[in-house]
């Protein structure tokens, strides 16, 4: 068995990717390989698994919770309706500067009496935020 995190999972196309504890690239995740419920899976979420060839590489099997590791569903998010492309199963994946660029940018046209300092402030702790999610690269 190898461990690892889940990167991303998109429930809604029943399937992500892992990144293996021991480095190397992420390992494909399909719903049907799993031995937990499905809402125990999601960013961050530590597992353990095989690994096969699959056809187009990479892929995990036998996937369960990591040793130690407590499964708790994880709350659906509120979704906004909006029309998503094949090309958009799962989210990009932004850069630092990238993200910090759009919350600027937010920040400022939402509420623009925020000081520079306070805007400092958000944008660094939602920068941490999304990468603790796997949001954002980095």
């Amino acid at each position: 068995m190898v461990s690892g995190r889940v990167v991303r999972f998109d429930g809604a196309r029943g399937y992500g990717f892992i990144a293996p504890d021991h480095g190397g690239e992420d390992v494909f995740l399909h719903v049907n390989d799993l031995l937990i419920p499905e809402s125990y899976v999601h960013t961050g979420t530590a597992v353990e698994f095989e690994i096969e060839d699959g056809e187009r590489g990479l892929k995990a099997s036998s996937v369960q919770l990591a040793e130690g590791a407590t499964g708790k569903p994880l709350t659906p998010p509120r979704t906004v309706p909006h029309a998503v492309s094949d090309d958009d199963a799962l989210c990009d994946v932004l850069s630092g500067a990238e993200f910090t660029r759009a919350v600027t940018d937010l920040l400022l046209e939402s509420a623009p009496t925020l000081t520079g300092t306070q805007i400092l402030q958000v944008r660094r702790s939602l920068l941490q935020f999304a990468k603790n999610h796997g949001w954002t690269e980095g």
